[in-house]
Parts: C-alpha cells; structure tokens; sequence
C-alpha cells in the first residue's frame, strides 16, 4: 500500500502543481478567466475522461506497467507545461501530463482493492491519502519553486516524479504477488448494479463541479481581494492539507458506520461551507477552507469503494468512471464557471460553484446500501 500510495502521491503532484501556476500564466500571457478554466479542462479531459479506457484495459489484459509510466508522464507533462513559451504549449503538456495521471489511477486502485482485504474503506483510504497529500504539496512547492527561479524553473517538478516512477518499476514483481487468480476473483465478486452506480457517478460528478471551482479560482479569488499570490496557493495548499487529514479519519468512520452515511454528511456541509468562505471571508472563511477540504477530499476514498461494490466484477472500470468520468464532467464545468466570472465577476462564478453541491446532496441520499458493512476484523490493515 505504501509503495500504491507513493505512486499516487506523484502523480497527484503533478496534478496539484497546476492550479498554482494559473495565476503565474495568467500574468504571463494574459489570460481571462475562461482561459486559465481551459487549461483546468485540458488537464480534467486527460486525466479524468479517458480513466475509464484504462481501467477497461485493466480489467481485461492487466496492465501493472501503467503504474511506473503513468507516473514518469504525469511529471514530464506539468514540467514541460510550466516552461512553455505558448499557451498552446502550455495546454498540449498539460494533457499529456493528465494522461500520465489517468493511466496510473484505476490500476493503482485496483491493487489498493486488493491489498485492502476487509476493510476496504480504510484501506482505500491509505491509497488516497497519497493522492490528496500530493495534490496538496503541489502548490505548496511549485509557487516558492517559480518565484525563486521563474516558469522554466517548474522542470523541476519532474524529479520527484521520476524517482517515485523508478521506485514503481522495481517494485513491480512484489505488486504483482497481490493480483488474485481471475477465477477466484469472479467467485468473491457479487452482482454488478449499475443503476446505483450511475446515481454515485452523478454525487461525484456535482461534487467535483464545486470542487474544480475552488481549486481553479481560490488563489484567484484571493488575488482578486488584494492578496498576494503566494497568499492564496498557501490557503489552496491549507484546504488540500486538511483533506488529506479528512481521508484518514473518512475511511475507518465508513468502514464502521457504513459509506452512505459518511458520504451524505459531508455532502450537506459542503454548501455552506463554501458560502461561508464567499460571502464572510476573514477568519471564519480561512476556518472553513479547511473543512470543505476534509468535507470534499475526505469522501474520495469511499466513493471509490462505493463503485468498487456496486460494480465488483469489473473494479478497473468502476475505479475509472468513478476517479475518471464523473469528476472530468467537473472539469468541463468549470470552464462554465470561468465564462460566468468573465461575463459576470468571480463571486458569482463561487456562488454558482457553491450551489453545486445541492443536487449531489440530494442524489447522495438516493443511494442504496451496498451491504458491505462489516464488523472490523481485530487486526490492521498494513
């Protein structure tokens, strides 16, 4: 799981540096906010649409080497992306970097299934705490990273992509071992229930469509209210942070008090969380970016096994519709979000992220129990 969750970390790093360095092409290249939400787009269609396409290939053929080169692409595309002479540029190396992230996601949470054994949530949780930690360091190291030495100094970012990339590739005979017999991975499987996982798909999809709007306007946001930069990437990195705190505490909670519950609290908190950040700022606003992080980024684990159990026959798929599908709809989103700070302003462009959260509330509460539910086993998962 370490090894799963380093990957993860990496290419979430990746992932993360993007939204730091938007305020830095804006200037750069004088981008409107609909522009600087494409390149959020390009990086969501790359990485999130196409997931499925992979973790299809998972399912049917295997394919374990994704994991080291998922990783290696990722970094590479976010660095080239960062010292591009063009926007155009820019937008090419961004979807090869999404690229590398959507290859490595529905293998890497694939094995993570496996390696989980009974408690699924918890052990999911692991694996996404990597995701969210990178996510988050991502903007925490890229805006000291360009400040210091300028775009060309985010090739940087590819080192620490690369390592965790050679770590994988010598790894992979141990990952390996964890990949059961196909005969007895169809006898655990129960029935696939595509109905509910379509009414997930659709909590996610509004989930992420309030999500991108924060991760793609807060560091503008706050340059917009006087701040410097560096100010709001530190509240960006503040928000991923806490999610990453919200991941570990989400998973053994669902585990022990089912994933539906979880699911459906954090999602009735989200809204005026985000409100409360908009509309109050100062204090009580950096007090609830936090929670919105935990709120939001806390329940990626569950609803990853969420899909894993309502379609457990083919768990490389529901993990890439899941990561993939429903949160690139987000992506697409936030462009739309991008037009209304253009041809409005940015407040309501929050607003309309913030509202988003109201119909996945409502789906959540559709969701039928999986029965997973278990009384936890006495000992660890490592």
């Amino acid at each position: 799981m370490a090894a799963l969750s380093a990957g993860h970390l990496a290419t979430d790093f990746a992932n993360g540096a993007l939204p730091a360095l938007l305020p830095f092409f804006v200037d750069r290249f004088g981008l409107s906010y609909t522009l600087a939400a494409s390149l959020m787009l390009g990086s969501a269609v790359s990485s999130s649409i196409v997931q499925p396409l992979f973790g299809l290939w998972s399912d049917k053929r295997g394919a374990l080497w994704l994991l080291p080169t998922g990783v290696a692409v990722a970094g590479i595309g976010i660095a080239v992306a960062a010292a591009s002479p063009s926007y155009a540029l820019v937008l090419l190396f961004v979807v090869v970097s999404g690229l590398g992230v959507a290859a490595y996601h529905p293998e890497g949470s694939k094995f993570a299934a496996y390696a989980s054994g009974l408690r699924r949530a918890s052990g999911m949780s692991l694996f996404s705490i990597g995701g969210n930690l990178g996510y988050a360091l991502g903007p925490t190291v890229t805006t000291p990273l360009v400040l210091a030495f300028g775009l060309t100094g985010g090739l940087l970012l590819s080192v620490p992509c690369l390592v965790v990339a050679a770590l994988l590739l010598a790894a992979m005979p141990f990952l390996s071992s964890f990949s059961p017999e196909p005969r007895t991975a169809r006898a655990a499987a129960g029935e696939d229930r595509p109905g509910a996982l379509a009414l997930l798909l659709g909590v996610i999809a509004f989930r992420s469509v309030g999500w991108f709007g924060l991760v793609t306007f807060v560091p503008l946001w706050e340059v917009s209210l006087g701040h410097s930069k560096a100010h709001g990437n530190h509240l960006l990195s503040l928000m991923l942070l806490a999610g990453a705190i919200g991941t570990l505490a989400a998973g053994p909670i669902a585990d022990r008090f089912g994933r539906r519950l979880v699911l459906i609290v954090s999602a009735a908190l989200a809204t005026p969380l985000t409100v409360l950040y908009v509309a109050v700022g100062g204090v009580l606003g950096t007090i609830a970016l936090p929670l919105i992080g935990m709120c939001v980024i806390g329940t990626f684990g569950v609803t990853m096994v969420l899909s894993q159990e309502y379609l457990p026959r083919r768990i490389g798929m529901a993990s890439g519709l899941a990561i993939g599908l429903s949160i690139g709809l987000g992506g697409i989103a936030a462009v739309g979000l991008g037009a209304i700070a253009d041809s409005v302003d940015l407040r309501t462009a929050m607003y309309a992220a913030a509202a988003a959260g109201i119909p996945g509330f409502v789906l959540a509460t559709l969701l039928p129990p999986t029965g997973a539910r278990r009384r936890l086993a006495p000992e660890p998962v490592l």
